[in-house]
C-alpha cells in the first residue's frame, strides 16, 4: 500500500467501487451514463459553509472521472454478499501508521549513522597504520652511545 498512487488502482477494483457508488446513490441508481468522480482523501477540501455531502478539491488535476453506463446487478449482489460493516477509529489508525513510519525513518537514519561511524573508524585505523606515529615512541628507541666519548681515533 505504501508508495501507491491513485493511478495504481486496478480496473477491476475501480469497476466494483463504481458499481457500489451507483447502486447506493438515490439519483445515480435511476440514471444511465453517469460520471463518478474520485480522488485521494488528502485532496478533499471541506469548509464550514458547505452543505452536507458537498466537497471541493485542493487540486483539480488530481481528480479522476469514470463513466458508468448502467448498473451491473451481478457485481452489486456479489459485493453485498461479502459485505462487512465496521466502525474503525480512523484517527487512531492514522496516528498508528504515522508513528510506525516515523520509527522506520528513525531506524534507517540510525543505521546510516552507524555505517558512517564504522566507515570513519575504518578510515582512521587505515590512516594510523600508514603513519609513523607508532614507531616514534621513546620506549621503542635505543641509543648508539656506548659511554665512550673519546675523539681519539688513533
Amino acid at each position: 500500500m505504501k508508495d501507491q498512487t491513485i493511478d495504481d488502482i486496478p480496473n477491476l477494483v475501480l469497476d466494483d467501487a463504481c458499481q457500489l457508488v451507483k447502486a447506493n446513490s438515490i439519483m445515480g441508481n435511476k440514471m444511465n451514463d453517469i460520471d463518478i468522480v474520485y480522488t485521494m482523501w488528502a485532496n478533499l477540501k471541506k469548509t464550514a459553509g458547505m452543505e452536507a455531502g458537498q466537497v471541493a478539491f485542493h487540486k483539480d488535476k488530481d481528480v479522476r472521472k469514470v463513466r458508468v453506463a448502467k448498473r451491473n446487478n451481478e457485481i452489486v449482489n456479489r459485493l453485498n454478499k461479502t459485505k462487512k460493516e465496521a466502525f474503525p477509529d480512523l484517527r487512531q489508525e492514522r496516528e498508528t501508521r504515522d508513528r510506525l513510519e516515523r520509527e522506520d525513518k528513525k531506524k534507517v537514519l540510525r543505521e546510516k549513522k552507524e555505517k558512517e561511524k564504522e566507515e570513519e573508524k575504518r578510515k582512521k585505523e587505515e590512516a594510523e597504520l600508514r603513519s609513523y606515529s607508532t614507531l616514534m615512541k621513546a620506549e621503542n628507541m635505543t641509543t648508539n652511545y656506548d659511554g665512550n666519548d673519546s675523539d681519539d681515533f688513533m
